[in-house]
């Protein structure tokens, strides 16, 4: 997980907006990188992902999204900010793709609409309970890495992988989902903000995506 220093801001010397044009800036923030992201999949043959240099290709990935986040975080300008948010969506489509691929329709649909479900929940809890969120942001950051360490080990050293990893990591998106939410609903309300808050939820929620198709393309 990326940690994000939008959600520190306290003041702004932008214009401020109301609650419901900046969540309807999120929500269409959110709605444009998901619109890519299918428009990947349905254009870009994962075949010739697959055939790039596996190291090249994670340089480029990191790169992208390391930049990405450094844009949306340090600028204070939606056009800036908006394109920094595009240097992730991009390379996490790519991701998107790849393993989208190997599934059938069925079971990517099904894995969208508990994504969405589960999204709109933890949004919800976020908005309810956002200081009891906070309280566990130090347990979701320590799990997170633990359990990523853990994953690694096993992939790259033992060559297994345990489907707890899959739950685990699905459930910690979905507090980091609540808790970014809750969090975004704290800072002050510009269009720059709702970008910066909108781009930390799309990682959360693709993350969330990818593992809950992992688990649901098991049980098929």
């Amino acid at each position: 997980m990326l940690e994000s220093d939008v959600f520190g801001r306290s003041e702004t010397t932008s214009k401020i907006i109301g609650d419901s044009a900046y969540n309807l800036v999120i929500g269409l923030v959110l709605f444009w990188g998901f619109f890519v992201n299918w428009a990947m999949v349905l254009n870009i043959d994962p075949n010739f992902l697959r055939s790039i240099n596996m190291w090249v290709f994670l340089i480029g990935y990191l790169g992208s999204v390391f930049y990405g986040v450094y844009l949306f975080n340090k600028s204070d300008k939606p056009l800036v900010s908006f394109i920094g948010y595009n240097f992730v969506v991009v390379p996490f489509g790519l991701i998107v793709n790849m393993i989208v691929s190997q599934y059938d329709s069925e079971i990517v649909i099904e894995a969208i609409k508990i994504t969405g479900g589960v999204t709109i929940l933890m949004m919800m809890l976020g908005t309810i309970y956002p200081a009891f969120f906070k309280k566990i942001s130090g347990a979701l950051t320590a799990a997170l890495l633990a359990v990523v360490i853990i994953e690694l080990f096993q992939v790259f050293v033992l060559g297994i992988h345990h489907d707890w990893i899959d739950w685990a990591v699905a459930a910690i998106f979905c507090g980091y989902i609540g808790y970014d939410w809750g969090r975004a609903n704290q800072i002050p309300k510009t269009v720059d903000n709702a970008i910066d808050s909108a781009a930390a939820l799309y990682m959360d929620i693709i993350n969330l995506f990818l593992r809950i198709l992992r688990i649901l393309g098991r049980r098929k």
